[in-house]
């Protein structure tokens, strides 16, 4: 598996540099893929790896919201460190207009025009551009399309 090796490969560089943010970060993103691993009985494959990658990084955009709120700059400084590391390995996100262009596309194509059929148009869209595209944002100019 690419993406893991490139994650072993990093955490060693890291620890050779004395990175202790990246070290820490990368250990923790190879023990998830290790449990899914377990858990899956195999390898997973480069997209199982993203789709572990993506959960890190929604998972501390959460905790620096959280840590917003309760006045923790310190806290919220280490998750931003931690978020710029495990992005350095997702594919480039599209932008807010980028996804906007894929919204009207996915509609037409689908012919999806009321909210009721949102999730349909909401998988064929997340499935078009997997990895690259933020579901917050997907759900949020879907729903303002179909109103």
């Amino acid at each position: 598996m690419e993406l893991k090796e490139r994650l072993e490969t990093d955490l060693k560089q890291a620890m050779r540099d004395r990175n202790d943010v990246a070290r820490d970060t990368l250990r923790m993103l190879l023990a998830e893929m290790k449990n899914r691993e377990i858990a899956a009985g195999q390898d997973l494959s480069d997209d199982e790896g993203l789709a572990v990658l993506q959960k890190a990084v929604k998972t501390r955009q959460e905790s620096v919201e959280q840590f917003d709120r309760a006045g923790r700059a310190d806290l919220v400084a280490r998750e931003k460190a931690e978020i710029a590391v495990v992005q350095a390995y997702l594919p480039q996100s599209m932008t807010e207009d980028e996804v906007r262009a894929a919204v009207r596309a996915v509609l037409a194509e689908t012919g999806v025009s009321s909210k009721k059929d949102l999730g349909v148009a909401m998988k064929a869209l997340m499935a078009r551009h997997k990895g690259r595209i933020d579901g917050r944002l997907a759900q949020k100019l879907l729903g303002e399309s179909l109103t």
